[in-house]
């Protein structure tokens, strides 16, 4: 695989794991947040843990909203991880609420999970719903490894290609045109989250620019 991908710095995100995780599955990767350096990559991921509120501040300062919003609309694939996943979407109640990226409509808000601790911290089945290039070659149910507080709620229910879950059923997995995101740390989610990056890898590569 020869794709570029940009591993997008912001400062909020498990950077050198995903570096590795993506390395170990053929790509190359350059880890930046640089706007310039990144518009010249075939795709795009965003990591990301912490606050959301946090997280779109931080990109905003560094002007990628309107990077990862133009490559988006553009066609390169997209990737969110984790709360990268969730500022893809228009909204979140975290906190005191913030406007994100919106290349997805839904909002997203804390898990309903009465009697569960909080974050929901460990392995999870995620069953998929939908065929996804993503999905090629992942048993169903694939295990994958979460760390989180917080769901996006897709406004439109075709954009779920996997749910989990904890407490409730929650979206695990997302998908619309080039976009993608998922709940979980698949960088620390051995084979299936490894598979799960290259399968976007692939991707990367039948997008890749001239």
């Amino acid at each position: 695989m020869n794709a570029r991908i940009g591993l997008v710095d912001y400062g909020m995100g498990n950077r050198r794991s995903a570096e590795k995780a993506l390395e170990h599955v053929g790509a190359r990767v350059t880890v930046s947040g640089d706007p310039e350096r990144l518009r010249e990559m075939d795709g795009l991921v965003l990591p990301g843990v912490g606050a959301f509120p946090a997280g779109m501040v931080a990109i905003h300062e560094l002007g990628l909203d309107g990077l990862l919003i133009e490559r988006a609309r553009a066609g390169a694939p997209l990737l969110g991880l984790c709360l990268g996943m969730q500022l893809l979407f228009e909204r979140s109640e975290e906190h005191d609420g913030a406007e994100g990226l919106g290349l997805l409509a839904g909002a997203v808000r804390r898990l309903n999970a009465p009697g569960l601790k909080l974050p929901h911290i460990g392995w999870s089945e995620v069953r998929w719903r939908r065929a996804s290039p993503l999905a090629d070659g992942l048993p169903d149910p694939s295990y994958l490894y979460h760390v989180h507080t917080f769901v996006p709620v897709p406004t439109e229910e075709e954009v779920v290609l996997a749910t989990a879950d904890y407490g409730e059923p929650f979206a695990a997995i997302v998908g619309q045109g080039n976009v993608y995101g998922t709940q979980s740390h698949p960088e620390k989610s051995s084979a299936h989250g490894l598979a799960l990056l290259a399968n976007f890898t692939r991707l990367c590569d039948r997008a890749m620019v001239p």
